[in-house]
């Protein structure tokens, strides 16, 4: 693994450390912390919250720097094990679509737009022009295989997740996402938060339940509640792994 030069003076995480939860928006925080079992208000955003003493949750806010900045912010202020990502993803038109509902762990989190468009529409990715981004290739994060071998029994899939800027409301763009990625679904923050995770060397996973399908807005299927009570049983299911 590759280190930054000041990460030896970072404390390695003991095998008690709780591990971080990173969380989006308010609704999938609220799904996470009743899949936790907590009965508390919603912690403010960039405020790390006690859901256990195995257990930490922070909500970000959407998008690439909320996301980054918040889980920066939480690993500077102390020790954890790992980093997970927990939310909803459209899903993308792969082979097999996933169906709303069903649930995906990233083997990947992965940029779908931090590089370069040529004109001919081919894309280059930010390694591949000699500017990498962190510890990591234009294929993106790797999801941590203990956890990934811990936690893979609570998803329908393992697969790539793409991070994006923008979401897939046309066709097009949705394919583009495919053929640059390879990934099943789209969100909006897993390859920021394990970039940070990547570059403080903390173990990091994507988790994620498919809220709507992506693709031609007025052909899109949603059911966002189906989704928040799937990420409700992806949480229970974190928390009974960290007790292990």
């Amino acid at each position: 693994m590759h280190r930054d030069p000041d990460q030896s003076a970072r404390e390695e995480p003991s095998a008690t450390a709780p591990w971080l939860l990173t969380v989006a928006a308010a609704a999938e925080a609220e799904a996470v912390l009743q899949g936790l079992g907590v009965d508390a208000p919603l912690p403010a955003e960039w405020h790390p919250f006690e859901a256990s003493d195995r257990l930490v949750v922070v909500v970000t806010g959407i998008g690439k720097s909320n996301a980054a900045a918040a889980t920066a912010g939480a690993l500077g202020s102390r020790t954890f094990g790992a980093v997970l990502n927990l939310g909803i993803a459209g899903s993308l038109p792969v082979a097999t679509p996933l169906d709303l509902g069903d649930t995906v762990i990233a083997t990947r989190s992965i940029y779908a737009d931090e590089g370069l468009v040529l004109p001919d529409g081919s894309f280059i990715g930010c390694s591949d022009m000699g500017f990498p981004l962190g510890p990591f290739d234009d294929w993106g994060v790797r999801g941590d295989p203990s956890l990934l071998d811990a936690l893979a029994g609570l998803a329908t899939v393992t697969a790539p997740i793409a991070t994006v800027s923008t979401c897939s409301a046309t066709d097009p763009l949705a394919r583009t996402v495919v053929e640059r990625t390879w990934a099943v679904a789209e969100a909006m923050e897993g390859a920021a938060v394990g970039h940070v995770a990547a570059r403080l060397g903390v173990p990091f996973l994507e988790l994620r339940a498919v809220s709507n399908t992506t693709g031609d807005r007025g052909n899109q299927r949603w059911s966002i509640r189906l989704a928040l009570d799937r990420v409700r049983e992806l949480a229970a299911g974190v928390a009974a792994a960290a007790a292990r």
